[in-house]
C-alpha cells in the first residue's frame, strides 16, 4: 500500500495528484502487460537528496522500451528531468523512484503497435524489499518456477509481463513461510530470485551467476562486483548450481529494492552459521557509505538532485553485522 503515499505523478509532461493518475481499462499495457519501467533510490546525504546511479538506470529503461518496441518520445536528458521533477514535488527521502514506459489509451489486440507510448515518473517512500531487518538475513526457498529462457522472453529487459514469474515464485515462497525465492534457470542452474540478483560466497572468492543463466542485468549487482574487486574480493560470474548454493559459505541478495540482504537459510539449510558472513559485511559496509556519500571514489555514482533542498539529514548508519553475531 505504499503507492497510496506518493503525492505528484508525471505524467508525459505534466504532475498531477497521485490520485488523478490513470490510464484507459482498455489499455494495451493493462491487458498484455507490455511495458518496460526502472525501480531506483534516492537518498538523503550532506549535499542533499542523491539518487544512486540514475544515469545507468536511465539507459536502461531505453533499452527496455527498444527491445519491446516501445518508441519512447523523451531522450535520456528528458527523463532524468522528469525524475528529478517527480522526486522534488514529492520530496520525500529516502524514496523510491518508478519511471514506467507504458501505452495508457484503449487499444486491444496483442500485435498492436498503434497508441501514444507514454512515461510516467511516481515516487514512494523506500522499504526494505525484503523486510525492515533483512540486514540480518533472509530465508530464502529454491523455487519450483523457472526463470524464462531468453529465447522465450528478453529477459535483459525489465518489462512488466516478465514480473508474472517472479509474483508465482514470490508468493509460493510467502505461502510457504520464506522471505524470498530463488529461480532456477531452464537448465537447472541458479538464476536469480523475485526482484534481486544472487551472490554465493566461497573459500573467499564471490560467484554470481552470468548472463548465460538469463538474469536482468542488476544495476545493484554491478555495483557491488566493482566494490568487491576495489577490496580484493575475486569475483566470478559463472554457472552455478543448487549443489553449490545448498554448500556455500555464505548467499546474498541485491537489488534496488532490497539493497543487500544476506540469506540465512535455502530451503531449510542454514547458510554459514545463519548470520551474515564476513565477505558479505565488507561489501554491505562499502555499499551503505556510498548510498550515503561517504565514499568519494564511488560519488560518480550520485546524482545530487538539482533544486532540492541541500539540508537533508545524513542518514543513520546502517547496522552491520559485528564478527560472530548477527547484526
Amino acid at each position: 500500500m505504499l503507492a497510496t503515499q506518493a503525492k505528484k505523478v508525471w505524467m508525459d509532461g505534466n504532475l498531477v495528484d497521485a490520485a488523478d493518475a490513470h490510464i484507459h481499462v482498455l489499455s494495451h499495457t493493462f491487458h498484455y502487460g507490455v511495458g518496460v519501467f526502472e525501480g531506483i533510490r534516492c537518498y538523503p546525504t550532506a549535499t542533499g537528496p542523491a539518487i544512486f546511479r540514475l544515469d545507468e538506470h536511465v539507459q536502461r529503461l531505453l533499452t527496455s522500451a527498444r527491445l519491446y518496441k516501445l518508441p519512447l518520445p523523451y531522450d535520456a536528458g528528458e527523463i532524468v528531468s522528469a525524475i528529478e521533477s517527480a522526486q522534488n514535488a514529492n520530496g520525500i527521502l529516502p524514496s523510491y523512484i518508478r519511471p514506467i514506459v507504458y501505452r495508457g489509451e484503449a487499444s486491444l489486440g496483442v500485435k498492436n503497435l498503434k497508441g501514444k507510448v507514454s512515461l510516467a515518473v511516481a515516487v514512494i517512500p523506500a522499504r526494505k524489499y525484503l523486510g525492515e531487518h533483512s540486514e540480518d538475513g533472509v530465508r530464502a526457498k529454491i523455487s519450483p518456477f523457472r526463470k524464462p529462457h531468453s529465447d522465450m522472453i528478453p529477459t535483459f529487459a525489465k518489462a512488466d509481463g516478465n514480473y508474472i514469474n517472479s509474483y508465482l515464485a514470490g508468493v509460493d515462497a510467502a505461502q510457504d513461510g520464506y522471505e524470498e525465492a530463488i529461480l532456477l534457470d531452464q537448465n537447472g542452474y541458479l538464476a536469480e530470485g523475485t526482484g534481486e540478483n544472487l551472490f554465493l560466497v566461497r573459500d573467499g572468492t564471490l560467484y554470481t551467476p552470468g548472463l548465460e543463466s538469463d538474469i536482468l542485468l542488476g544495476i545493484t549487482r554491478d555495483s557491488v562486483m566493482e566494490i568487491a574487486r576495489d577490496l580484493g574480493i575475486p569475483v566470478v560470474p559463472k554457472l552455478l548450481s543448487v549443489n553449490e548454493l545448498l554448500t556455500a559459505d555464505e548467499v546474498f541478495f541485491t537489488g534496488t529494492y532490497a539493497e543487500i540482504a544476506p540469506v540465512s537459510e535455502v530451503s531449510h539449510y542454514a547458510v554459514g552459521n545463519g548470520k551474515p558472513g564476513p565477505v558479505t559485511r565488507k561489501v554491505m559496509e562499502v555499499f551503505y557509505r556510498v548510498i550515503a556519500g561517504r565514499e568519494p571514489k564511488y560519488a560518480r555514482w550520485l546524482h545530487l538532485v538539482p533544486g532540492a533542498e541541500r539540508t537533508a539529514p545524513i542518514p543513520t548508519p546502517r547496522r552491520t553485522a559485528s564478527k560472530g553475531a548477527a547484526a
